[in-house]
């Protein structure tokens, strides 16, 4: 035998790797998915069930302030001191009543926002219709204030809505002026009226006929226009010229786009603000503020009117 044969055999060992299972997390996630799916379907399905006055009813819920909800009405949650004590309002309720009310006064219910809505679609669909009045179309622009359905008449080179530097109404204004008077008349709201220029200044300056009057004259031209088409005189709370003092977005003073006149159609908590303006010591404050502290004869008036107001917005949160 030789000296090879004597050597060992190589023995070479290889580890089996058992194939194990691969988990059941898809298995969740696919369980969250068809849970998530199923939930849209239902609210789907309850709201294609459900009237136009619950719809508006579950859109005022959500629209219900943080604190209200949160508290639901009663506000000796949101006192600074953990163990309330010490005079009769430590928990400052009527300031805080006060903050409260005053937002759900100054909002609009969604049924006069849909009411705006469906007046800038018939305006849009009238004057579509008028194959005279058509080409205007470019030169409006409807958008949603905090005041109300604001419709901004816009001038350019090509066609202006006055003659240069007059308040005499061009043709197409005055067609256009009377289409929307009829379609303003069908809501209750009232109307506010504005002009605007650009900053072209005139040669006398500020010391004659300048801008301020030219935007006043153009909105009280505005006015008669719509009168005459049939608009309610009665609806008209505000007409005003603001000159070159509120421009465009976006645009210099000089731009002709800021020649224009916007008509504002109001909310109606914004036409009572505007009617019957409450005050506070005889400062532009809702007289609301300040719960019902009596003024110390020896304070002078703008020590009330911090009283009032420091009473209003409630004790300062500790840093």
């Amino acid at each position: 035998m030789s000296q090879g044969d004597n050597r060992r055999p190589i023995i070479i060992r290889r580890k089996k790797v058992v194939q194990g299972h691969h988990g059941g997390s898809w298995k969740i996630a696919l369980a969250d998915f068809m849970t998530a799916l199923m939930a849209l379907f239902l609210v789907m399905w309850i709201l294609s069930t459900s009237s136009p006055e619950q719809r508006e009813g579950v859109a005022d819920y959500f629209s219900t302030p943080l604190v209200a909800a949160i508290t639901s009405g009663d506000r000796s949650a949101v006192s600074q001191n953990v163990i309330p004590g010490g005079g009769p309002d430590p928990t400052y309720q009527e300031g805080e009543r006060a903050r409260i009310d005053l937002r759900q006064q100054t909002r609009p219910s969604e049924r006069q926002r849909r009411a705006f809505r469906d007046l800038q679609r018939r305006i849009e669909a009238a004057i579509e219709a008028d194959p005279d009045l058509k080409e205007l179309r470019d030169q409006l622009r409807f958008d949603m204030t905090p005041e109300g359905l604001r419709i901004q008449l816009l001038d350019n080179e090509q066609r202006p809505m006055f003659e240069l530097g007059s308040a005499r109404v061009a043709p197409y204004m005055h067609d256009l002026l009377y289409l929307i008077a009829p379609l303003l008349n069908e809501l209750d709201n009232d109307l506010s009226i504005s002009g605007h220029t650009d900053s072209l200044a005139y040669l006398n300056g500020q010391r004659g006929y300048g801008n301020w009057e030219l935007s006043s004259a153009r909105a009280n031209a505005s006015r008669r226009e719509l009168v005459a088409g049939g608009l309610d005189a009665d609806r008209l709370l505000r007409v005003a010229g603001f000159a070159d003092q509120v421009t465009m977005p976006d645009t210099v003073p000089s731009d002709p786009i800021n020649r224009r006149i916007e008509l504002l159609v109001l909310f109606e908590v914004v036409s009572e603000r505007i009617r019957s303006p409450r005050v506070v010591d005889g400062i532009g404050l809702p007289s609301t503020l300040g719960g019902g502290r009596q003024p110390s004869p020896d304070e002078s008036p703008m020590e009330r009117f911090n009283q009032r107001l420091n009473e209003a917005l409630g004790p300062a949160s500790s840093p």
